[in-house]
Protein backbone atom coordinates (compact mmCIF):
# COMPACT_ATOMS: atom_id res chain seq x y z
CA UNK A 1 0.00 0.00 0.00
CA UNK A 2 1.40 3.12 -0.96
CA UNK A 3 1.66 6.46 1.81
CA UNK A 4 -0.23 9.16 0.60
CA UNK A 5 2.08 12.50 0.51
CA UNK A 6 0.07 15.62 1.04
CA UNK A 7 1.72 18.91 0.79
CA UNK A 8 0.49 22.42 1.73
CA UNK A 9 -0.70 23.02 -1.96
CA UNK A 10 -1.66 19.91 -2.11
CA UNK A 11 -6.49 19.77 -3.38
CA UNK A 12 -8.15 18.74 0.03
CA UNK A 13 -10.87 17.22 -2.37
CA UNK A 14 -8.30 15.34 -4.39
CA UNK A 15 -6.51 14.09 -1.21
CA UNK A 16 -9.98 13.27 0.24
CA UNK A 17 -10.78 11.01 -2.75
CA UNK A 18 -7.64 9.28 -2.77
CA UNK A 19 -7.47 8.39 1.20
CA UNK A 20 -11.61 6.90 0.54
CA UNK A 21 -10.40 5.20 -2.86
CA UNK A 22 -7.22 3.64 -0.77
CA UNK A 23 -9.25 2.74 2.19
CA UNK A 24 -12.03 0.71 0.15
CA UNK A 25 -9.12 -1.43 -1.63
CA UNK A 26 -7.30 -2.22 1.70
CA UNK A 27 -9.45 -0.96 4.67
CA UNK A 28 -6.77 1.06 5.73
CA UNK A 29 -5.11 4.34 4.53
CA UNK A 30 -1.38 6.23 5.92
CA UNK A 31 -1.34 9.70 5.04
CA UNK A 32 2.30 12.20 5.28
CA UNK A 33 2.72 15.55 5.76
CA UNK A 34 5.54 17.66 6.54
CA UNK A 35 5.15 21.42 7.72
CA UNK A 36 1.94 22.71 9.16
CA UNK A 37 0.33 23.71 5.50
CA UNK A 38 0.93 20.30 5.11
CA UNK A 39 -0.44 18.85 7.76
CA UNK A 40 -3.14 21.06 8.07
CA UNK A 41 -4.18 19.87 4.51
CA UNK A 42 -4.08 16.44 5.47
CA UNK A 43 -6.10 16.77 8.16
CA UNK A 44 -9.08 18.92 6.13
CA UNK A 45 -8.63 16.10 3.59
CA UNK A 46 -9.18 13.37 6.31
CA UNK A 47 -12.18 15.01 7.86
CA UNK A 48 -13.75 15.00 3.69
CA UNK A 49 -12.90 11.06 3.73
CA UNK A 50 -14.48 10.24 6.79
CA UNK A 51 -17.47 11.42 5.37
CA UNK A 52 -17.37 9.70 2.35
CA UNK A 53 -16.60 6.52 4.09
CA UNK A 54 -19.31 6.93 6.43
CA UNK A 55 -21.61 7.01 3.05
CA UNK A 56 -20.33 3.88 2.12
CA UNK A 57 -20.79 2.28 6.12
CA UNK A 58 -17.55 2.33 7.20
CA UNK A 59 -16.74 4.56 10.79
CA UNK A 60 -13.23 5.20 10.95
CA UNK A 61 -10.57 6.83 12.95
CA UNK A 62 -7.15 8.40 12.78
CA UNK A 63 -4.47 7.45 14.31
CA UNK A 64 -1.79 10.39 14.34
CA UNK A 65 2.19 10.03 14.98
CA UNK A 66 5.93 11.15 13.76
CA UNK A 67 8.30 9.54 12.33
CA UNK A 68 11.22 10.40 10.95
CA UNK A 69 11.77 10.73 7.17
CA UNK A 70 14.95 10.88 4.79
CA UNK A 71 14.73 13.47 2.54
CA UNK A 72 17.64 14.84 0.28
CA UNK A 73 20.29 12.85 2.62
CA UNK A 74 18.42 14.53 5.54
CA UNK A 75 16.19 13.42 8.32
CA UNK A 76 13.18 15.50 8.85
CA UNK A 77 10.20 14.88 11.37
CA UNK A 78 6.93 14.00 9.32
CA UNK A 79 3.48 13.80 10.64
CA UNK A 80 2.17 10.39 10.02
CA UNK A 81 -1.97 9.60 9.88
CA UNK A 82 -3.21 6.46 9.55
CA UNK A 83 -6.94 5.88 8.50
CA UNK A 84 -8.38 2.76 9.88
CA UNK A 85 -11.91 1.04 10.97
CA UNK A 86 -12.97 2.17 14.73
CA UNK A 87 -13.13 -0.36 16.90
CA UNK A 88 -16.49 -1.47 18.20
CA UNK A 89 -16.86 -0.61 22.31
CA UNK A 90 -17.42 -3.39 24.40
CA UNK A 91 -20.67 -4.01 26.07
CA UNK A 92 -21.53 -2.56 28.96
CA UNK A 93 -19.20 -0.48 31.22
CA UNK A 94 -15.63 -1.56 32.03
CA UNK A 95 -12.95 -0.42 34.14
CA UNK A 96 -10.62 2.23 32.40
CA UNK A 97 -6.93 1.10 31.57
CA UNK A 98 -4.62 1.41 33.89
CA UNK A 99 -3.96 5.35 33.90
CA UNK A 100 -6.84 6.41 32.43
CA UNK A 101 -9.85 7.88 34.15
CA UNK A 102 -13.19 8.09 33.57
CA UNK A 103 -15.18 11.31 33.93
CA UNK A 104 -18.18 12.53 34.40
CA UNK A 105 -19.88 14.35 31.23
CA UNK A 106 -21.41 17.89 32.31
CA UNK A 107 -22.80 20.13 30.05
CA UNK A 108 -21.80 24.07 30.85
CA UNK A 109 -23.20 27.43 29.51
CA UNK A 110 -20.02 29.50 29.68
CA UNK A 111 -16.64 30.02 30.10
CA UNK A 112 -17.56 31.47 33.30
CA UNK A 113 -19.01 28.42 34.42
CA UNK A 114 -16.07 26.37 33.52
CA UNK A 115 -14.04 28.72 35.42
CA UNK A 116 -16.21 28.27 38.94
CA UNK A 117 -16.25 24.68 37.95
CA UNK A 118 -11.99 24.16 37.56
CA UNK A 119 -12.06 26.53 40.87
CA UNK A 120 -13.94 23.93 43.01
CA UNK A 121 -12.63 20.60 41.54
CA UNK A 122 -9.30 18.93 42.63
CA UNK A 123 -7.67 17.74 39.00
CA UNK A 124 -4.87 14.75 39.21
Amino acid sequence: MDIIKVSGTSRTSAVAGAIAGVFRDNKRAEIQAIGAGAVNQAIKAIILAKGYLNEDGYEVVCLPEFVDVEIEDKIRTAVKMVVELRQPEPDGEEEPEEGYKHFEEVEVESADEIERMSDDSVLD
